[in-house]
């Protein structure tokens, strides 16, 4: 489990890294930066990667268990299907444990880690202006370009394209400039340059030459203000506690179905156990190999997948179907002991025995 776990980790971190790669090239973080955001969002992929990493290990040990006979030895020597089973829900259980942990604690944590830490390297200006040579956008319309920074922070060769207002875009050029901190926010001294500006219905390029220009960069969204917390980001207080004035219909009922997912997710480790072993141990032995059975098992999860999924997407914009969310989850739960007890009256081996020619 714990291989296979690895395994399909690695997969989702490269997968998420080309995601983040865009950080690199356009905002200019380091390798160690880079590295600590993939980290950031793994936990998030493990509620869902160690329920099937389970279902997957259950269906290749006993699987490979009853192809050696050695199913039908244990059964010999008397022991139940839920004999057979306490192992694996043992380890289904630590599982489920850990998935809460994950759910209700950890990943809160370090999705808001994440979204604080991304969020600051976008909106930073003395950072994107460390950039030489590339356009870098900062907040929303404003566009930067700088082909030398002295080591004093001087800024050679300074252009800037500012389209806050949609209908009156300006680019400003200069020798030199430099970045000035102040209290309403940041801004960019300009010496020696030109402000060129293309009035609307004139037709005509309109030119300002000018010895000194500063350009107001607190009104482009990159200054410090509030970030929207995102309902993946809030406590479990945070959830059970929403309040549908303050937030908005549409931010309540994602954090409500925010809060379900997290009680539900980590059952689906016991879930997958019980589809496994019930399918499996219910069986019987078979000399020309279980193909249809492990199919079959795959498909029963792969059916509960798709419907958390599809119950996940309609919960967050219609709150009616929340209790859905519990009833499959429970399913398994609830099924999977039911046909284990249901078939351990007869074992499968003896079945399997009665229905093969003398």
């Amino acid at each position: 489990m714990l291989f296979v776990s690895a395994a399909l980790t690695c997969v989702l971190w490269l997968t998420q890294s080309l995601r983040l790669i865009e950080m690199i090239v356009n905002q200019g973080i380091s390798v160690t930066t880079f590295l600590k955001l993939t980290g950031m969002l793994m936990p998030s992929f493990l509620v869902v990667i160690i329920p099937i990493a389970l279902f997957a290990v259950i269906l290749f040990t006993y699987n490979k268990l009853n192809t050696d006979r050695e199913l039908v030895v244990l059964r010999a020597a008397g022991l139940s299907n839920w004999a057979l089973a306490k192992p694996t829900l043992i380890l289904a259980g630590i599982a489920t444990i850990m998935g809460y942990v994950l759910s209700v604690w950890i990943i809160p944590q370090t999705v808001q880690n994440f979204r604080e830490v991304q969020w600051s390297i976008r909106n930073d200006i003395s950072n994107l202006l460390l950039q030489e040579g590339t356009f870098n956008k900062f907040g929303k319309g404003v566009t930067i370009y700088v082909r030398t920074r002295t080591s004093e922070g001087e800024l050679l060769g300074l252009l800037v394209h500012d389209k806050r207002s949609p209908t009156k875009p300006v680019t400003l050029m200069a020798e030199k400039g430099a970045l000035v901190f102040t209290e309403t926010g940041p801004r960019i001294l300009m010496v020696n340059g030109n402000r060129q500006q293309l009035p609307d219905g004139t037709g005509q390029l309109s030119v300002l030459n000018f010895d000194s220009y500063t350009v107001d960069l607190s009104m482009s969204g990159g200054d410090n203000g509030s970030r929207f917390r995102d309902a993946r980001e809030l406590s479990m207080a945070e959830l059970l506690n929403a309040d549908e004035a303050q937030m908005g219909v549409t931010d309540y009922r994602r954090a409500k179905g925010e809060l379900h997912q997290r009680l539900t997710s980590p059952l689906y480790s016991l879930g997958y156990t019980l589809i496994a072993l019930a399918t499996l141990l219910t069986a019987g032995f078979d000399r020309r190999g279980q193909t249809v059975t492990i199919l079959t098992a795959i498909g029963l999860m792969v059916g509960v997948q798709a419907a958390v999924l599809g119950l996940a997407n309609l919960s967050a914009s219609k709150p009616i179907f929340l209790p859905f969310l519990y009833v499959l989850a429970v399913l398994p739960l609830v099924l999977g002991p039911w046909w284990l007890l249901r078939s351990s009256r007869r074992p499968p081996f003896r079945r399997a025995l009665a229905a093969q020619p003398a």
